[in-house]
Protein backbone atom coordinates (compact mmCIF):
# COMPACT_ATOMS: atom_id res chain seq x y z
CA UNK A 1 0.00 0.00 0.00
CA UNK A 2 2.98 2.09 -0.25
CA UNK A 3 2.01 6.04 -1.03
CA UNK A 4 -1.40 5.08 -1.35
CA UNK A 5 -3.69 8.35 0.24
CA UNK A 6 -7.06 7.89 2.16
CA UNK A 7 -9.79 11.13 2.79
CA UNK A 8 -11.60 9.63 5.71
CA UNK A 9 -14.36 12.41 6.67
CA UNK A 10 -16.00 12.36 10.14
CA UNK A 11 -12.86 10.65 11.34
CA UNK A 12 -13.39 12.00 14.92
CA UNK A 13 -15.56 9.59 15.75
CA UNK A 14 -17.80 6.36 15.36
CA UNK A 15 -17.30 4.41 11.62
CA UNK A 16 -14.99 7.29 10.85
CA UNK A 17 -12.70 6.63 13.34
CA UNK A 18 -12.14 2.75 13.40
CA UNK A 19 -12.15 3.25 9.31
CA UNK A 20 -9.01 5.41 9.63
CA UNK A 21 -7.56 3.52 12.26
CA UNK A 22 -7.74 0.29 9.83
CA UNK A 23 -6.47 2.03 6.92
CA UNK A 24 -3.55 3.37 8.39
CA UNK A 25 -3.16 0.29 9.85
CA UNK A 26 -3.48 -1.58 6.27
CA UNK A 27 -0.69 0.82 5.63
CA UNK A 28 -2.96 3.64 3.87
CA UNK A 29 -1.71 7.37 4.56
CA UNK A 30 -5.50 8.85 5.92
CA UNK A 31 -6.35 12.74 6.03
CA UNK A 32 -8.03 12.77 8.93
CA UNK A 33 -11.54 15.22 8.61
CA UNK A 34 -13.91 16.30 10.78
CA UNK A 35 -15.26 19.24 13.01
CA UNK A 36 -13.42 19.27 16.06
CA UNK A 37 -9.68 19.27 15.89
CA UNK A 38 -9.12 17.57 19.27
CA UNK A 39 -11.00 14.35 18.32
CA UNK A 40 -8.95 14.28 15.00
CA UNK A 41 -5.54 14.81 17.03
CA UNK A 42 -6.84 11.81 18.98
CA UNK A 43 -7.28 9.46 16.55
CA UNK A 44 -4.41 10.61 14.64
CA UNK A 45 -2.65 9.37 18.11
CA UNK A 46 -3.63 5.90 18.22
CA UNK A 47 -2.91 5.93 14.49
CA UNK A 48 0.99 6.51 15.06
CA UNK A 49 0.89 4.19 17.98
CA UNK A 50 0.37 1.29 15.47
CA UNK A 51 2.99 2.86 13.17
CA UNK A 52 0.00 4.70 10.81
CA UNK A 53 0.62 8.05 8.93
CA UNK A 54 -1.99 10.82 9.02
CA UNK A 55 -2.76 14.65 8.19
CA UNK A 56 -5.48 16.29 10.31
CA UNK A 57 -7.12 18.74 8.58
CA UNK A 58 -10.45 20.15 10.51
CA UNK A 59 -13.13 20.26 8.10
CA UNK A 60 -16.87 20.99 8.14
CA UNK A 61 -18.20 19.00 5.39
CA UNK A 62 -21.50 21.28 4.80
CA UNK A 63 -19.29 24.11 3.50
CA UNK A 64 -17.84 24.31 0.30
CA UNK A 65 -15.13 26.76 1.05
CA UNK A 66 -14.14 24.13 4.31
CA UNK A 67 -14.12 20.87 1.89
CA UNK A 68 -12.13 22.52 -0.86
CA UNK A 69 -9.37 23.97 1.67
CA UNK A 70 -9.40 19.70 2.55
CA UNK A 71 -8.50 18.75 -0.94
CA UNK A 72 -5.97 21.81 -1.48
CA UNK A 73 -4.62 20.09 1.82
CA UNK A 74 -4.40 16.66 0.61
CA UNK A 75 -2.75 18.06 -2.94
CA UNK A 76 -0.34 19.77 -1.11
CA UNK A 77 0.64 17.26 1.31
CA UNK A 78 0.77 14.36 -0.98
CA UNK A 79 -0.18 15.55 -4.59
CA UNK A 80 -2.87 13.01 -5.06
CA UNK A 81 -5.80 10.76 -3.28
CA UNK A 82 -6.49 7.61 -4.20
CA UNK A 83 -9.35 6.77 -1.90
CA UNK A 84 -12.78 8.87 -0.27
CA UNK A 85 -14.69 7.63 2.43
CA UNK A 86 -17.65 9.79 2.13
CA UNK A 87 -18.72 9.02 6.12
CA UNK A 88 -19.53 11.99 8.12
CA UNK A 89 -23.35 12.07 8.83
CA UNK A 90 -26.01 13.16 11.62
CA UNK A 91 -29.20 12.66 12.82
CA UNK A 92 -32.02 14.72 14.05
CA UNK A 93 -33.83 14.15 17.07
CA UNK A 94 -36.32 11.51 17.03
CA UNK A 95 -39.74 13.66 17.75
CA UNK A 96 -42.49 13.34 15.31
CA UNK A 97 -42.43 14.33 11.82
CA UNK A 98 -44.86 16.84 12.05
CA UNK A 99 -42.82 18.63 14.90
CA UNK A 100 -39.33 18.93 12.87
CA UNK A 101 -38.52 22.05 12.53
CA UNK A 102 -36.92 23.20 8.93
CA UNK A 103 -33.67 23.89 10.54
CA UNK A 104 -33.51 20.38 11.66
CA UNK A 105 -34.31 18.87 7.86
CA UNK A 106 -31.64 21.08 6.68
CA UNK A 107 -29.01 20.50 9.32
CA UNK A 108 -29.32 16.82 8.40
CA UNK A 109 -29.12 17.05 4.23
CA UNK A 110 -26.44 19.77 4.20
CA UNK A 111 -24.15 17.33 6.23
CA UNK A 112 -25.42 13.81 4.94
CA UNK A 113 -26.16 14.63 1.28
CA UNK A 114 -24.41 18.06 0.67
CA UNK A 115 -21.55 17.36 2.39
CA UNK A 116 -21.06 13.81 0.10
CA UNK A 117 -21.45 15.61 -2.77
CA UNK A 118 -18.96 18.34 -2.23
CA UNK A 119 -16.52 15.59 -0.82
CA UNK A 120 -17.09 13.59 -4.03
CA UNK A 121 -16.96 16.68 -6.31
CA UNK A 122 -13.99 17.63 -5.25
CA UNK A 123 -12.12 14.12 -5.34
CA UNK A 124 -13.41 13.96 -9.26
CA UNK A 125 -11.50 16.78 -10.07
CA UNK A 126 -8.14 15.41 -8.34
CA UNK A 127 -8.44 12.21 -9.49
CA UNK A 128 -9.29 12.76 -12.83
CA UNK A 129 -5.95 15.22 -13.05
CA UNK A 130 -3.90 13.32 -11.07
CA UNK A 131 -1.06 10.77 -12.66
CA UNK A 132 -1.87 7.85 -12.69
CA UNK A 133 -5.94 8.51 -12.82
CA UNK A 134 -8.43 7.74 -10.67
CA UNK A 135 -9.26 6.38 -7.56
CA UNK A 136 -12.58 4.98 -5.64
CA UNK A 137 -15.17 6.94 -3.41
CA UNK A 138 -17.39 4.72 -1.02
CA UNK A 139 -19.82 6.43 0.46
CA UNK A 140 -21.73 5.85 3.75
CA UNK A 141 -25.29 5.14 3.47
CA UNK A 142 -27.09 2.76 6.09
CA UNK A 143 -29.61 0.23 6.56
CA UNK A 144 -31.96 3.49 6.81
CA UNK A 145 -31.30 3.10 2.58
CA UNK A 146 -33.32 0.81 2.71
CA UNK A 147 -35.98 0.57 5.59
CA UNK A 148 -36.27 3.69 8.00
CA UNK A 149 -36.76 3.98 11.63
CA UNK A 150 -39.44 5.47 13.09
CA UNK A 151 -39.44 9.40 13.48
CA UNK A 152 -36.36 9.41 11.79
CA UNK A 153 -37.54 11.45 8.02
CA UNK A 154 -34.72 13.15 7.25
CA UNK A 155 -32.11 10.99 8.09
CA UNK A 156 -33.99 8.28 5.88
CA UNK A 157 -34.39 10.52 2.88
CA UNK A 158 -30.88 11.56 3.33
CA UNK A 159 -29.65 8.00 3.30
CA UNK A 160 -31.89 6.94 0.18
CA UNK A 161 -30.59 9.63 -1.46
CA UNK A 162 -26.85 8.64 -1.34
CA UNK A 163 -28.04 5.54 -3.16
CA UNK A 164 -29.05 7.64 -5.87
CA UNK A 165 -25.38 9.70 -5.64
CA UNK A 166 -23.76 6.85 -5.30
CA UNK A 167 -24.89 5.22 -8.69
CA UNK A 168 -24.49 8.57 -10.14
CA UNK A 169 -20.95 8.56 -9.29
CA UNK A 170 -20.82 5.00 -10.36
CA UNK A 171 -21.83 5.38 -13.80
CA UNK A 172 -20.24 9.20 -14.04
CA UNK A 173 -16.48 8.07 -12.65
CA UNK A 174 -16.10 5.52 -15.19
CA UNK A 175 -14.41 7.95 -17.92
CA UNK A 176 -11.83 9.02 -15.53
CA UNK A 177 -11.27 5.13 -13.90
CA UNK A 178 -13.62 6.52 -10.83
CA UNK A 179 -15.06 3.71 -9.04
CA UNK A 180 -17.72 4.44 -6.19
CA UNK A 181 -19.23 1.99 -4.01
CA UNK A 182 -21.97 2.46 -0.66
CA UNK A 183 -21.39 0.60 2.60
CA UNK A 184 -24.66 0.21 4.59
CA UNK A 185 -24.10 -0.75 8.02
CA UNK A 186 -26.17 -1.70 10.78
CA UNK A 187 -25.73 -1.26 14.70
CA UNK A 188 -22.02 -1.75 14.97
CA UNK A 189 -20.75 -1.25 18.71
CA UNK A 190 -19.64 2.13 18.81
CA UNK A 191 -19.86 5.01 21.42
CA UNK A 192 -22.61 6.41 19.02
CA UNK A 193 -24.39 2.73 19.20
CA UNK A 194 -24.69 2.35 22.74
CA UNK A 195 -27.89 3.13 23.25
CA UNK A 196 -28.95 -0.22 21.43
CA UNK A 197 -27.50 -1.63 24.33
CA UNK A 198 -31.04 -0.22 26.24
CA UNK A 199 -33.66 -0.16 23.85
CA UNK A 200 -34.42 1.75 20.61
CA UNK A 201 -37.80 2.08 19.27
CA UNK A 202 -39.69 -0.15 17.14
CA UNK A 203 -41.83 0.17 14.15
CA UNK A 204 -44.82 -1.37 16.23
CA UNK A 205 -43.67 1.10 18.95
CA UNK A 206 -42.49 -1.08 21.14
CA UNK A 207 -38.90 -0.02 22.90
CA UNK A 208 -36.08 -3.33 22.02
CA UNK A 209 -32.94 -4.28 22.68
CA UNK A 210 -31.01 -5.19 19.32
CA UNK A 211 -28.11 -7.11 18.62
CA UNK A 212 -24.70 -5.22 17.86
CA UNK A 213 -21.48 -6.65 15.87
CA UNK A 214 -18.05 -5.57 16.44
CA UNK A 215 -17.07 -2.41 14.44
CA UNK A 216 -14.10 -4.65 13.06
CA UNK A 217 -16.62 -5.99 10.44
CA UNK A 218 -17.37 -2.67 9.13
CA UNK A 219 -13.81 -1.69 9.20
CA UNK A 220 -12.50 -4.74 7.52
CA UNK A 221 -14.79 -4.26 4.98
CA UNK A 222 -13.96 -0.41 4.38
CA UNK A 223 -10.46 -1.87 3.80
CA UNK A 224 -11.42 -4.41 1.75
CA UNK A 225 -12.96 -2.34 -0.76
CA UNK A 226 -10.56 0.37 -0.70
CA UNK A 227 -8.07 -2.12 -1.76
CA UNK A 228 -9.46 -3.34 -4.97
CA UNK A 229 -7.87 -2.45 -8.25
CA UNK A 230 -9.61 0.23 -10.05
CA UNK A 231 -10.88 -2.79 -12.16
CA UNK A 232 -13.10 -4.39 -9.93
CA UNK A 233 -15.59 -2.56 -7.46
CA UNK A 234 -17.99 -3.68 -4.60
CA UNK A 235 -20.90 -1.36 -5.76
CA UNK A 236 -23.13 -1.68 -2.61
CA UNK A 237 -22.72 -3.94 0.36
CA UNK A 238 -24.46 -4.41 3.55
CA UNK A 239 -23.00 -5.05 7.07
CA UNK A 240 -24.96 -5.62 10.09
CA UNK A 241 -25.52 -7.46 13.16
CA UNK A 242 -27.11 -11.18 12.39
CA UNK A 243 -29.81 -10.97 14.59
CA UNK A 244 -30.40 -6.91 14.31
CA UNK A 245 -34.51 -6.70 13.62
CA UNK A 246 -33.92 -5.41 9.89
CA UNK A 247 -34.84 -8.40 7.53
CA UNK A 248 -38.70 -8.39 7.86
CA UNK A 249 -39.08 -5.37 10.02
CA UNK A 250 -42.53 -3.60 10.37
Amino acid sequence: MSNKIAIVTGAGSGIGKHAALALMRAGWTVALAGRRRDALETTAAEGAAIGGASLVVPTDVADQASVKALFAAVGAAHGRVDFLFNNAGVNAPGIPFEDLSLEQWKYVVDINLTGLFLCAQEAFRMMKAQSPRGGRIVNNGSISAHVPRPNSAPYAATKHAVTGLTRSLSLDGRKYDIACGQIDIGNAATDMTARMTKGVPQANGEMAVEPVMDVSAVSDSIVHMAGLPLSANVQFITVMATKMPFIGRG
